[in-house]
């Protein structure tokens, strides 16, 4: 029994639906869903009350679930619940963690990671939704927020024991505001006030969790089925997967609604080759990545004729979650999405973060050109987000917004030697991995060589007028000249607000 229930006094009733045992661990839970028959049950004192009937979780593979125990803070938890959340950027899950001390809290996806949370009594009225733009600044209780995200919500499943239950499939409106020194507070307005929650980022590994789902005991057929387009197989790996491409088509297939649900593709030619491929596995920070998704993404500065071509690699290690190594002209990056949203000032020549100054290097509008593999977000050729970049030596800082969503992702500069070196590639592809790497008081020669990649730039542009494919539009190759700009990384629309 983990130690988060054992300050509580258990009950148990049988389901109302099928008399199956349903037993609450904690105090602060009201609803329960029977693992049995789905039924929706509240309980009412001493008694249970069926209220209907909860449709089946997604199937994924995710390491959580049901009972697996941490601590945080010194304090012991057990996960006894999870609830499923859509939007129009995808589905999500929140775990209900019933504390040791009878309190509740939250651990949610937050764009490919994760963020534990607790509810939050905001000392006075929080802003009205339609009142929140992505993107803009607001003051909450005294403090700075950035609204990351604002849009619609609807709850479409749910398991075990809950500390509270809205009604499945209706929408809702919510919003999550982030500040610079990382935290999160989201906002559920389908009450009056708002509920609220508090949190901040967290590893899986730092919350020392035990009865982890065992990587081996995936049904890798409940995650297998037809391409709508050719009629391959199409096998899914991860849990938070939102769009896959067909291995043998390359359709980009869109998995939001969970196989079975409709598959809406689009077919993708002139396909990029990835110069690490997918499913190798890397040793970078200390830990395996594997590869798991490409985006090959086009960008172009405001007033500027010219376009220039990155290429970003989504890492995944399973108590890490997701990453990208980000392959550009002037060298390579590994980032990840950032809790908080850093404070932006001076025009926006500067942002603030986590106690580092990072000084504008670029805003450009960025668009996906070519995909392939698995992704935690709806991605689709033609995404455009219009991005910024920012830098303090070789630390990095980008941000991305789309219509619904402001996601910033933080990192470092990483030499090519290294990244061949945690691949194991060829020495073939070593030279090819190499890249022109800005260095500090490096002006004159790092001047030298934009002329230089400039006239070859104009060459080439020049004699694709005889060719077919223009490297400026099109997805001919994964080399494409990057100029001053290029993601730093990110996650094109950044996924779920969760």
């Amino acid at each position: 029994m983990a130690e988060a229930a054992g300050t509580q006094r258990h009950y148990r009733a049988p389901c109302p639906g099928c008399g199956a045992p349903v037993e609450f661990r904690s105090a602060q839970s009201t609803h329960a869903v029977c693992a049995y028959c789905h039924s929706t049950v509240v309980r009412r004192g001493e008694t249970l009350a069926r209220i209907g009937r909860m449709a089946e979780l997604f199937d994924d593979h995710s390491p959580l679930q049901t009972m697996a125990a941490g601590r945080i803070d010194g304090q012991a938890f057990t996960l006894v619940g999870r609830l499923q959340y859509r939007s129009e950027e995808g589905v999500w899950s929140e775990w209900h963690a019933a504390m040791a001390d009878g309190t509740s809290a939250f651990l949610a996806e937050d764009n490919g990671s994760y963020v534990f949370a607790r509810p939050h009594a905001l000392p006075i009225a929080a802003p009205p939704a339609d009142a929140l733009r992505v993107g803009a600044t607001t003051a909450v209780a005294g403090k700075s927020y950035t609204v990351a995200y604002r849009g619609r919500v609807t709850l479409i499943g749910a398991e075990g024991e809950l500390a509270h239950l809205r009604e499945q499939g209706t929408a809702f409106d919510a919003a999550e505001l982030r500040a610079d020194d990382g935290a999160v507070l989201s906002l559920e307005y389908d009450t009056a006030p708002p509920e609220a929650t508090l949190g901040r980022a967290v590893r899986l590994e730092d919350l020392h969790l035990t009865g982890l789902r065992a990587a081996s005991e995936k049904t890798e057929t409940a995650r297998q089925f037809a391409c709508p387009h050719c009629g391959a197989p199409v096998a899914v790996t991860l849990d938070t997967t939102k769009t896959i491409t067909c291995p043998s088509c390359r359709s980009i297939i869109d998995i939001a609604s969970g196989i079975g649900g409709e598959l809406r593709h689009a077919v993708q030619d002139e396909p990029v080759r990835p110069l690490i491929p997918l499913g190798a596995i890397g040793q970078l920070q200390g830990v395996p990545w594997q590869v798991v998704g490409f985006q090959h993404r086009m960008g172009q500065e405001p007033g500027d004729d010219e376009q220039f071509g990155w290429s970003e690699y989504l890492l995944y290690h399973r108590q890490r979650g997701f990453s990208f190594l980000v392959d550009a002209t002037d060298g390579w990056s590994m980032v990840k999405p950032a809790t908080g949203a850093p404070k932006v000032k001076r025009n926006e020549e500067q942002a603030t973060y986590l106690g580092t100054t990072y000084d504008l290097q670029s805003r450009y509008r960025a668009e996906t050109t070519y995909v392939a593999g698995e992704f935690y977000w709806p991605v689709a050729r033609g995404d455009r987000t219009d991005n910024a970049d920012y830098a303090s030596g070789r630390n990095l800082l980008s941000r991305e917004r789309s219509r619904h969503e402001l996601t910033w992702s933080v990192g470092s500069r990483l030499e090519s030697t290294a990244v061949a070196a945690a691949f194991k590639l060829p020495a073939e592809k070593q030279a090819v991995l190499a890249r022109g790497d800005a260095r500090p008081g490096s002006a004159i020669g790092c001047l030298t060589i934009i002329v230089v990649l400039v006239v070859l730039l104009l060459l080439v542009l020049l004699l694709s007028r005889c060719s077919r494919c223009d490297p400026a539009v099109e997805n001919c190759n994964s080399s494409s000249y990057r100029s001053s700009g290029g993601s730093w990384g990110g996650s094109s629309s950044g996924g779920g607000h969760k």
